[in-house]
């Protein structure tokens, strides 16, 4: 079915619903360099106003990717919940748009539908609106995971400590961890990016950091961000595997470039959830996403790089997870532009994921060739806290010296607490007062803290 939208005296047509929303997809440097993008201002305003009136029911009429040949869209259509669909069936994607930031489109009201929300769809509406939309509609939902505590509650905003380390060098990272739990960083997860794959390197660093963990009684979750199987191996040799890590893409054949299938994450999944290591909660899947890698590995079919995004989601909500990420400018330039390109993909990613069912966190991030710098993260940090982000990273000085990129920093999130009043998850904020590390307010107890730091010292720096 052919599409078209009329602007004065020129129609402008468009052959199927993959290339309306391509060129309807605010302007970035992927999709221009997949030549999927616009071609002009003008032709994707009126792709977004033909898009507008593109009924949500045609979404399940036409697949952008074949049924027959992608896992991920049989996955989609198969899961698709027409009960919570009823809902909204009769809407078109712009009247979606004013239904969403309607005022009488609540919380409750937006957990119903999401079941019911395909990505595509998800994908759609947000092409549509602006910024403020985005963070509009994202700061309704609440999405709540648990395991050793509870990530996503309003009012509260959660970090993954991220202590990565060039060599993998057990004392490196152990100062970063040191480092970070007395700044209140970790609560989502203290996980660490390996140099390695090696199952005894990985191995290592997961006794590391779950004897830190069980000393200081810390009420938090431990990840060493390893291949699948690999993590799949530690869990058959017995290691304490808390978190199961995986990238994933939004089509069968990305997921095939990370080495990973629909049938590996189900195992992956059933094997970690027989741990039963949680103590409040079984959310045992941890996913990173983010917009280009589909294009990167030549795996995107022609779809756009923010629906292909989306599409990732419909994957990590099949095995609810406790944490979800996009990683937003860590590609490169070639993907992500600028710091105005990153930031809007962030709060699409977002709210996608949340509107989705999805825990969502984001690393606010870019590469030093990017046309990007630290006043552009500063200012998606607060956008995204506004809209009521789930966790960000927290890397020492924002600057990972394994990955070579520039995040956001442990300071970085005791501001965004202080300017927006936000508080870490419940449980860990309850053991930085009991630590003395902060008092009642949030605000860090300096000397008790120095105190702290030589108590750790001497058990972990040795």
């Amino acid at each position: 079915m052919s599409y078209q939208h009329t602007i004065g005296r020129k129609v402008y047509r468009f052959s199927d619903l993959k290339t309306l929303l391509a060129k309807a997809s605010p302007q970035r440097s992927g999709d221009v360099l997949a030549s999927l993008a616009a071609e002009s201002y003008e032709e994707r305003v009126a792709a977004q106003m033909a898009l507008a009136d593109v009924p949500l029911n045609r979404f399940l009429e036409e697949a952008i990717i074949p049924y027959e040949s992608d896992e991920i869209t049989r996955l989609i259509f198969d899961n698709h919940n027409v009960t919570s669909f009823k809902l909204i069936n009769t809407l078109t994607v712009g009247e979606f748009r004013d239904w969403l930031l309607s005022d009488d489109t609540t919380l409750s009201v937006l957990q119903h539908v999401a079941d019911g929300i395909t990505p595509e769809m998800a994908a759609a509406v947000s092409k549509l609106m602006r910024n403020q939309d985005l963070v509009a509609v994202a700061n309704k939902i609440e999405v709540v995971s648990q395991f050793r505590d509870t990530i996503g509650l309003k009012g509260h905003f959660s970090t993954r400590l991220q202590p990565n380390h060039p060599t993998d060098d057990p004392k490196g990272i152990a100062a970063s961890m040191i480092d970070g739990l007395l700044l209140g960083s970790g609560d989502a997860v203290i996980g660490i990016n390996p140099a390695t794959d090696s199952l005894n390197e990985v191995g290592n660093l997961l006794i590391l950091m779950d004897a830190l963990r069980q000393q200081f009684d810390i009420p938090t979750q431990t990840c060493v961000l390893s291949h699948i199987t690999t993590t799949m191996e530690l869990i058959k040799n017995g290691l304490p595997v808390d978190l199961c890590f995986q990238s994933i893409g939004g089509t069968e054949k990305s997921n095939a470039s990370f080495g990973i299938s629909l049938a590996l994450l189900d195992e992956a999944y059933d094997a970690t959830l027989s741990l039963k290591r949680g103590s409040i909660g079984q959310n045992v899947m941890y996913f990173e996403t983010g917009q280009g890698s589909e294009l990167s590995a030549n795996a995107h079919h022609g779809v756009d790089q923010q629906t292909c995004e989306a599409r990732c989601y419909a994957v990590a909500r099949r095995y609810k997870p406790l944490l979800v990420n996009t990683v937003v400018g860590f590609i490169g330039p070639e993907y992500l532009y600028d710091g105005k390109q990153i930031t809007r993909a962030a709060l699409e990613d977002h709210f996608c994921g949340k509107l989705l069912g999805l825990p969502m966190g984001a690393d606010i991030c870019y590469t030093n060739h990017a046309e990007a710098d630290q006043d552009d993260m500063d200012n998606l940090l607060v956008l995204l806290g506004v809209a009521g982000c789930n966790f960000i990273m927290g890397v020492p000085g924002s600057d990972d010296i394994m990955l070579n990129y520039q995040s956001t920093s442990f300071h970085d999130a005791i501001y965004l607490r202080k300017v927006l009043g936000l508080r870490p998850a419940p449980e860990f904020e309850q053991w930085l007062i009991r630590q003395g590390i902060t008092d009642e307010n949030g605000n860090l107890n300096s000397k008790r803290n120095v105190e702290l730091l030589q108590q750790m010292k001497t058990l972990w720096m040795k």
